[in-house]
Formats: C-alpha cells, structure tokens, sequence
C-alpha cells in the first residue's frame, strides 16, 4: 500500500482499535507454490503491551501458507466508501475513496496446542459477549469435549508484526466546508450514506481541530 504522509495512520492506540472493532482479517503469503490469501477473523493479545495479533487458521492452509517458514502479511480493513466530486464546491475535482487499513507483517509465531484452545476461547468469547445469552466454547461438559476435538483442525498462531502500513484517507487534504459536506452525505439517505465512514471521519477532524 503506498503511503501518504498526510494520511498516514501511526497511532497504536488507533491501530489496536481498528483491529478490535474490525476483526475480520485477509492473510495473504507467498509461499514456494505461489501466492495464498485467506480470511479469517483475529484478535488482539491483551496481555502485551506491544500490538500482536492472535488467529488461527483451518489445516491444510497453515500448510498452503507454509506458516512460520516466511512473511505473513495480515490486512485488516474499517469503513470506507465513495466520495463523489458532486459534494464538493464549484472547484475542479475528481471522486475518490475513503477508507482505513492497515498491512501488519512479519513471521508469525505458531501456537501450541493447548494456547490455540485458549485463543479460539478467546475468540468465541469476544463475539458471544455481545449476546444476550452468550454461549461459551466450554459452558457444558459436551460443548468442552466437542470444541477439544475440533480444536485439532486448525492451527493457531500469534503475530508480533515487524512492520505496520497504515492508512487513515478521511479527506484530511481538504478544508474545513467541504470536510462537512461530505459529512452531510455520509450522514444522509443517498446511496453512498455510511454511519461507519461518517464515524471515522468525525473521529480524524475533531482530533484535528483539537490540536490546531
């Protein structure tokens, strides 16, 4: 991803947010047999001060990816969406894209068997607290068995990344009339209207103007 200096996104603490309010991730490698992309979903190991990222994958891919041999390279994507020149003024201009994504790369640490059980815990339990009536991978003797046994069809692992890319467009390039115009659309009831988009932007700009 070609960075930008004036859309770069640096910030860790932002960095581990997007991660945990978009936890579905593309895995991406090049292996001997050529390139391999999967999706699979990740969380953050909040017992590290540093970011790392835990997932698993299903077998065969962590042989298809050849994991530990080489370079793992985790996208994680946020909002994002059209921006039409028509929001803007009268100046000449062109569509373009918002979005936030970042590249989290480096060689992933496999995990041992009993700490991929505690991860696909881990990961049931993030998404099953949003529930009412949240159902636990080991809430019941059956389900423990069960998740036990099917806990050997797959592989977890752990990534440290040694390199971030990371990008934050949220029409920081443009001033402050056309910043709320295109808010104005995100926030409305045309085709290209988007809650999330609109959040991430008001997220950037009153930081922005916070630090004028």
């Amino acid at each position: 991803m070609r960075q930008n200096p004036s859309f770069t996104l640096g910030d860790p603490a932002e960095l581990k947010r997007l991660v945990r309010e978009n936890p579905w991730a593309t895995f991406v490698s090049a292996p001997s047999t050529g390139l391999v992309a999967s999706h699979y979903p990740v969380l953050l190991d909040e017992t590290r001060d540093e970011l790392s990222l835990l997932a698993h994958v299903g077998r065969p891919d962590e042989q298809l990816h050849e994991l530990g041999e080489h370079e793992l390279l985790v996208i994680v994507q946020g909002p994002h969406g059209y921006i039409s020149s028509g929001w803007y003024d009268e100046k000449p201009a062109v569509p373009t894209w918002n979005f936030i994504a970042a590249h989290f790369s480096g060689v992933p640490e496999i995990l041992s068997d009993v700490e991929n059980l505690d991860v696909l815990e881990r990961l049931v339990d993030h998404f099953e607290d949003e529930l009412p009536s949240p159902r636990r991978m080991r809430g019941t003797l059956h389900d423990s068995e069960y998740a036990e046994r099917i806990a050997s069809g797959t592989v977890g692992l752990r990534l440290t990344p040694t390199k971030v890319v990371a990008k934050q467009k949220m029409s920081q390039n443009r001033p402050d009339h056309i910043v709320e115009a295109i808010m104005s659309e995100l926030g409305g009831d045309g085709p290209y209207a988007s809650a999330g988009l609109l959040r991430e932007m008001r997220i950037v700009h009153d930081r922005r103007r916070a630090a004028r």
